[in-house]
C-alpha cells in the first residue's frame, strides 16, 4: 500500500532515483524494473510516473547519477599526485566501466524518446565529465592550439570510448589485443602531440603535469 504522505515530492524523487540506481547496478538496463523499484520503495510503481511523468524520465535521472559518480571517479584519479594526467584520465574511464559495468552501459544503451529533454540539472551534471577532459587538454596545449577546444575533447573522449566499449564487450579479447588501455592512450597520446605541434606528426609521450609537458 502506498505511503503517500511519507515523504515529500521531493524527498519522493531522491529516494525512488536512489534506489533505481542501486537496482540498476544490480539488474542492468535490460532486467531495470520500474515496480521493483516502486516495490523497495515502499510504493505503487504508479508514484514513479506522478513524480516523474514515465519510466525513461527516472531512467535519465539515474542516468544522470551515474555521470555524477563517473565524474567524481575521474577527479579521485586526478588527485593522485601523478605525473601523467592524460593517463590517468584514460585509465579513469576504463576503471569505472569495468567497475560499474551495468551502470555505465545503461547510459549507452538506454534510448530517449525523440522529443525528450533533459532538464538544465541534468545536462549540467553529465557535461562535468567533458568539462574535466577540456580543462585537463587545455592545460597542455599551447594558447594558440586551444581553438575549438570543446571539439576535441569530444573526438578524444570518443576513441577513448571506442576502445572502452570493445574492451567491456570482450571484443578485443577476439581481436586478441593484449592492452585495450595502452592502446586508446597511445592514440590521445598522438593526436594531442600533433595538435600541440600545429599538425606535426605525432611524436612520443610525455607526463602532462601543467603548463607544458607534450614531447
Amino acid at each position: 500500500m502506498g505511503r503517500r504522505s511519507d515523504h515529500t515530492r521531493e524527498e519522493l524523487r531522491e529516494m525512488l532515483v536512489a534506489l533505481g540506481h542501486a537496482h540498476m547496478a544490480e539488474a542492468g538496463l535490460a532486467r531495470f524494473s520500474g515496480r521493483e523499484v516502486a516495490k523497495r520503495a515502499g510504493y505503487s510503481v504508479g508514484t514513479i510516473y506522478n513524480v516523474f511523468g514515465s519510466l525513461d524520465t527516472l531512467i535519465a535521472a539515474i542516468n544522470t547519477r551515474t555521470f555524477g559518480l563517473w565524474a567524481d571517479h575521474l577527479r579521485s584519479r586526478l588527485a593522485s599526485g601523478e605525473p601523467d594526467r592524460i593517463r590517468l584520465l584514460v585509465e579513469g574511464y576504463f576503471t569505472f566501466a569495468f567497475e560499474n559495468s551495468n551502470l555505465w552501459n545503461a547510459i549507452f544503451d538506454h534510448h530517449l524518446p525523440a522529443d525528450f529533454e533533459l532538464s538544465e540539472a541534468d545536462r549540467l551534471q553529465r557535461g562535468e565529465l567533458t568539462a574535466i577532459v577540456i580543462e585537463e587538454i587545455a592545460a597542455i596545449l599551447p594558447a594558440p592550439e586551444r581553438v575549438g577546444l570543446p571539439r576535441l575533447a569530444a573526438s578524444l573522449v570518443a576513441v577513448v570510448h571506442g576502445h572502452c566499449a570493445f574492451a567491456v564487450s570482450g571484443s578485443f579479447a577476439l581481436m586478441e589485443e593484449p592492452d585495450p588501455i595502452g592502446a586508446a592512450y597511445d592514440r590521445v597520446c598522438e593526436c594531442l602531440t600533433q595538435v600541440a605541434s600545429g599538425g606535426r606528426s605525432p611524436g612520443s609521450h610525455w607526463a602532462g603535469g601543467g603548463s607544458s609537458g607534450i614531447a
